[in-house]
Order: C-alpha cells, then sequence, then structure tokens
C-alpha cells in the first residue's frame, strides 16, 4: 500500500509544481487552489510511505516520478522544447525510480 501512495504522491508533485506555474505568482485563483490541494496531499503521502520506505527511497521515487511528469507535461502541452537527449534523460529517471523500487 505504502508503495501505491507513493506513486500518486508523486503525481500530485506533478500537478502541484504545474499549478504553481500556471499560478502566476499566485495571482490566479484556480491553479493556486490547485497548487495548495496537491501539495497538502502529496506531502501528506509522501509522508505515510515513509513509514514503511526508506526516508532516501521514498523522497527519490518522489521526486523522480514528480520530475518526469512534470517535464513530461511541459513538453507536451505548456511549449517545453523536445529532443532526443531530453527524453532520454527523462527515461533515465523513470529508469531509476523502477530500479528503486526493484531494489526494495
Amino acid at each position: 500500500m505504502s508503495w501505491i501512495v507513493l506513486v500518486v504522491s508523486g503525481i500530485l508533485e506533478a500537478v502541484w509544481a504545474t499549478a504553481l506555474g500556471k499560478s502566476e505568482g499566485f495571482t490566479k485563483l484556480w491553479p493556486s487552489i490547485t497548487f495548495v490541494g496537491a501539495l497538502v496531499l502529496s506531502m501528506a503521502g509522501l509522508a505515510y510511505s515513509m513509514r514503511d520506505i526508506p526516508v532516501g527511497t521514498s523522497y527519490a521515487v518522489w521526486v523522480g516520478i514528480g520530475a518526469a511528469l512534470t517535464v513530461g507535461y511541459a513538453m507536451f502541452f505548456g511549449g517545453e522544447g523536445v529532443s532526443v537527449v531530453k527524453l532520454l534523460l527523462v527515461l533515465g529517471i523513470v529508469a531509476c525510480v523502477v530500479g528503486l523500487k526493484v531494489l526494495h
């Protein structure tokens, strides 16, 4: 169960990071509200997961999922540049997250 919560928390990290960018310095209401809600849920899930998964592993997985999804979303929807090298690097992050799960 902790791994499922950790993955969902990583997804929520991507949500709050994206919402933070769209809030334009907290000047837009709904992105700001989305940011706060996703942040609270993401942190709560990370804290829950750390009861069963070591801190280093859980934090690395949480950040890795959030970073990969945030970059992927930005490339697909946000106009961030796409390159083969960038895609390979993001896939490297995903591979490291999977590797940490396999080792745990």
